[in-house]
């Protein structure tokens, strides 16, 4: 691990269009322009976070920030938010003014998946390597991109909390989905009249509702003021519900073709991934990196453990950072 975390790294935030939907970009460290166009002084390795659900890259700032410190500052750390989950701002609109439609139904799961890669084609290099670091449904997407583009230079891929199968036949999968797939309008209304709210008093409520945490990363509450947005919200929801429709099966065959470039690493008490499903992926892949959380982290480990988290994976990677 590198030292000084808590000194003030590089920090570059970028709201685009991508697929025609805006996005959120947080980039770690002083690289900003990652294409082919540009300069020489191309790193070889790119480190990018594909969120969870709520897509929102706010929620990622402080685990970009002490991954960056702990891979020694040598690398660009990125994460890319889900089309439509972050609240754009003033004079940006959430779906770019344009008679070109890029992408059919971009705030769907296979959307999110084609807007993942197509950020990579108009951003990074091809001669840029990668480390994709996924957490929950990002996992999911991330398969479905070394699946659907296997010309990407792909190191590793770690899989934080895997929501790859089942998901509606989880914990909180049986909980959730007729909230998501018959009920999810009845939100609107609520979450349109909050958001008329002051912006102190959304804080207030936000930390009210995490007030069972010790120490919440105080990212997450400016982070989940996003949430009063009833365009935000709506996009999160139908990701979800198609989230519940869709990811059924384990797609073991991609698994399989990239097994020695994967990590996966299962919580313990994780309603959306339960331990069963741990115990049965590792009987399948014996050989495989994966691995059962021994720290008692929570699903949502970024409200309250980024930097636990970012440790952990600088030390799962150090072998292979060593051989670049």
């Amino acid at each position: 691990m590198g030292s000084g975390s808590e000194e003030p790294v590089p920090l570059h935030e970028e709201f685009i269009y991508c697929c025609g939907a805006a996005t959120h970009v947080l980039k770690c460290g002083p690289w900003k322009d990652l294409s082919k166009d540009e300069s020489k002084n191309l790193p070889r390795l790119l480190f990018m976070i594909i969120p969870g659900n709520p897509g929102l890259a706010g929620y990622y700032r402080t685990f970009i920030q002490a991954l960056y410190c702990g891979l020694n500052q040598q690398y660009p750390v990125w994460v890319v938010s889900h089309a439509g989950h972050c609240k754009p701002p003033s004079g940006m609109e959430m779906i770019e003014d344009t008679d070109i439609k890029e992408l059919e139904d971009v705030f769907g799961l296979n959307g999110q998946v084609e807007h993942k890669l197509n950020f990579l084609k108009k951003n990074v290099s091809k001669d840029i390597k990668l480390v994709l670091i996924a957490h929950s449904i990002g996992c999911y997407i991330t398969l479905e991109m070394m699946k659907r583009a296997s010309e990407l230079q792909v190191l590793r891929s770690v899989l934080l909390f895997p929501t790859i199968e089942r998901m509606a036949q989880s914990p909180q999968g049986k909980l959730m989905t007729p909230l998501l797939c018959k009920l999810r309008y009845a939100l609107y209304m609520p979450v349109y009249l909050l958001s008329f709210l002051p912006e102190g008093v959304k804080a207030s409520l936000v930390r009210f509702a995490l007030r069972g945490m010790k120490s919440c990363d105080e990212s997450s509450i400016t982070t989940s003021i996003n949430l009063f947005s009833v365009d935000c919200i709506a996009n999160i929801l139908y990701m979800a519900s198609q989230e519940m429709m869709k990811v059924v099966e384990r797609d073991s065959t991609t698994i399989k073709q990239n097994l020695k470039k994967l990590i996966f690493y299962y919580g313990t008490g994780d309603s959306w991934c339960p331990q069963h499903y741990y115990d049965e992926i590792k009987m399948d892949f014996p050989d495989g990196d994966i691995r059962l959380c021994e720290k008692g982290l929570r699903h949502a480990f970024v409200l309250d453990a980024s930097k636990e988290m970012a440790a952990m994976i600088t030390d799962w990677l150090q072998d292979d950072l060593t051989k670049l």
